[in-house]
């Protein structure tokens, strides 16, 4: 009886393997698609990658002439081969209005008493004009953070409305926060939303009504003033279109706070006869004394430049099917030129980051172009701007797409598959904080793969079958854990697509030692390695392409990654 019921058991595990088995789709990698594939070549991605990311190219940053020439470029290639252009007017490029408005040190004061401040030397805008002076009464809310799962609240016992808020903190600050977090509290703590169950100094005045928020200088500020004052001292851009749309309903009626950082000299003087100063250890909120005169003027001139996403659709060929689309994408900018970088390099030629996607999306529409036959769904090709500046051109993409979007069943993302880890070379993380370094790199028959089963079970069944069928490389996935401290997931174009319900999968080859530094360069770049993840993605895409049905969002994406 046991031995009959032991038996019974092991059919029905079969039989239950089986059904789950014919529910994910059967990859298949045929020799077509072999062929196909070597159309993508180390050689070929070479050539294109020495000339993407050239000193020419200036560094792509966004906007820059070399961004610009790296567009065209693209476009003129997309031409050639016979894309269909799916940018604005026609034409391969999506355009996209930058915001810059230049501060004017003429028209632009800051006053306490009647005692004056220089713009740059004592103050530095972050964001925000006021051509009209704010004149208002001071409140300081500590480190200005408001966490209701911690129950943190500086403030409770303090009113904002029309007032101008100083806040402190001591820590370094990271990401696109001014103050760092309080003791104890990390970026994975920041459930729920913004403005309601958690907020920054900046999100609560804006949402109560603040008239200005003033950052006082940590040691590390103050460390790091001059080259404080040089980069927020520069005309600050925006893209106009999120501006309108942060603003939200009420911007007309209170107005986005201005935002600054202060001085050592600015400071001591604001907190000159209070009870307590936050520079020497103050830490309890507080209203200044009513007869503290702070005055604000920042006048600006109002500027609008241009930038583009490149975008192009390669058609499919069943005349159903090829209205659906599969995206494949990669940001072409990077960070332009740093004239405080030791040495006599000052180009940021960003070869890896993301010159090897770039090359890569490209080299793949030539492969495709070139093939016999066109696959059964389109695929929409897409080069993004301004990744570096905050994913602008994904997000502009997915808010304003030049094509009907709910039509993009995937979206593939390749952003650093050129550099390899070289076992004779290897700086750790834990021995320069907070630097680059090349322990983490992933092997020369290695990639880090994100998000591919995060959405869709398909999705992560063709990605893993497209592989397994192809080159075999290791996939390692140790990025998918939505506590992964180096916040890979939010950190590419992905994911504005996974926000806009759109799977997304991530190759990526791990941070070294010349992430954002001048030495990122084409001759570091391993082409044999990038040529095999860039083959493999080009497998992917053909299947995902011929699927009878496109890809399921069975899954929803953890609240850990639903917000940066």
């Amino acid at each position: 009886m046991k031995r009959n019921f032991f038996a019974i058991l092991v059919f029905a595990a079969f039989v239950f393997q089986s059904l789950a088995f014919a529910q994910g789709p059967s990859v298949k990698v045929t020799n077509k698609e072999r062929k196909i594939a070597e159309g993508v070549t180390a050689k070929q991605l070479s050539d294109y990658l020495y000339f993407v990311a050239s000193d020419e190219m200036e560094g792509r940053d966004t906007p820059s002439r070399g961004l610009d020439t790296t567009a065209k470029f693209i476009a003129m290639n997309l031409s050639k081969w016979g894309f269909k252009p799916a940018g604005d007017n026609g034409t391969y490029l999506q355009k996209i209005a930058l915001k810059r408005d230049v501060v004017d040190p003429a028209g632009t004061s800051v006053e306490i008493n009647g005692q004056k401040f220089v713009y740059g030397d004592d103050i530095v805008r972050v964001s925000g004009v006021s051509n009209t002076p704010i004149s208002a009464p001071v409140v300081f809310a500590g480190n200005g953070w408001m966490i209701k799962s911690k129950n943190l609240n500086p403030y409770q016992n303090l009113d904002v409305k029309g007032k101008i808020v100083a806040v402190y903190s001591e820590g370094q600050a990271t990401g696109r926060n001014l103050v760092a977090l309080p003791m104890g509290v990390t970026q994975a703590d920041l459930t729920g939303t913004r403005g309601t169950d958690w907020a920054d100094a900046v999100t609560y005045a804006r949402a109560n009504g603040a008239a200005a928020v003033i950052v006082l200088p940590s040691k590390f500020l103050a460390d790091n003033w001059t080259f404080l004052s040089q980069n927020f001292g520069r005309a600050r851009l925006t893209v106009e279109k999120f501006e309108q749309a942060a603003a939200g309903p009420n911007a007309q009626a209170q107005g986005a706070p201005v935002v600054l950082i202060a001085s050592p000299r600015l400071a001591n003087a604001l907190f000159a006869s209070e009870s307590g100063n936050p520079l020497t250890g103050a830490t309890n909120p507080f209203a200044l004394n009513a007869d503290k005169h702070l005055s604000i003027t920042i006048s600006t001139k109002p500027e609008t430049l241009w930038t583009q996403n490149v975008v192009a659709i390669w058609e499919g060929s069943d005349p159903v099917l090829k209205n659906e689309m599969v995206a494949i994408g990669a940001h072409y900018d990077h960070i332009g030129i740093n004239l405080n970088a030791p040495g006599p390099d000052k180009i940021n030629n960003g070869a890896d980051d993301d010159g090897s996607g770039t090359v890569s999306v490209l080299s793949i529409a030539e492969a495709m172009a070139k093939a016999p036959k066109r696959p059964k769904r389109s695929v929409l090709f897409v080069w993004h701007c301004g990744e570096e500046k905050g994913l602008w051109g994904s997000q502009y993409f997915n808010k304003f797409p030049t094509v009907d979007i709910k039509n993009v069943i995937a979206q593939l993302n390749i952003d650093m598959i050129g550099r390899t880890l070289d076992p004779n070379h290897i700086i750790k993380c834990d021995t320069i904080p907070r630097k680059p370094c090349n322990e983490e790199l992933s092997k020369a028959d290695e990639i880090y793969v994100i998000g591919k089963d995060m959405m869709s079970s398909t999705l992560g069944a063709v990605v893993d079958g497209s592989n397994a069928g192809y080159l075999k490389l290791i996939y390692n996935t140790r990025y998918d854990d939505p506590k992964d401290k180096n916040r890979f997931f939010f950190r590419s174009d992905h994911f504005n697509y996974a926000l806009n319900g759109i799977p997304i999968t991530f190759w990526f080859d791990g941070v070294h030692e010349d992430y954002h530094q001048v030495g990122d360069e084409p001759q570091k770049i391993d082409y044999n390695k990038m040529e095999k993840v860039a083959r493999t993605i080009l497998i992917t895409l053909l299947n995902l392409t011929d699927l009878k049905e496109r890809p399921k969002v069975d899954k929803t994406l953890p609240p850990e990654l639903t917000q940066r």
